[in-house]
C-alpha cells in the first residue's frame, strides 16, 4: 500500500502523506493530479501533463522527461 507522495513542481519538491490528501495505491492518475493541484493551489491544467509515478510503495508526481533539447 502507498503511503507517501513525492512532488516535484516548479523547482520545488515536496514529500505528502496520502491520506492527507485522501489518496491511496488504488487512486487514479487523475485523482492524483487533482489532488495535488488542490494542494499546491494551481490550476489542474498545470499538471496536466505531468508523469504519475506508482512504485516501490509509494507515489511521485513530476513533469515529464524531455529528452535531446
Amino acid at each position: 500500500m502507498a503511503e507517501e507522495l513525492h512532488i516535484r513542481y516548479d523547482g520545488r519538491s515536496y514529500d505528502l502523506k496520502l491520506d492527507a490528501l485522501d489518496l491511496g495505491d488504488l487512486s487514479s492518475d487523475a485523482e492524483v493530479r487533482q489532488a495535488v493541484a488542490t494542494h499546491l493551489e494551481v490550476p489542474p491544467t498545470k499538471l496536466a501533463n505531468f508523469a504519475v509515478d506508482k512504485a516501490d510503495g509509494n507515489i511521485t508526481l513530476r513533469p515529464q522527461a524531455v529528452f535531446g533539447q
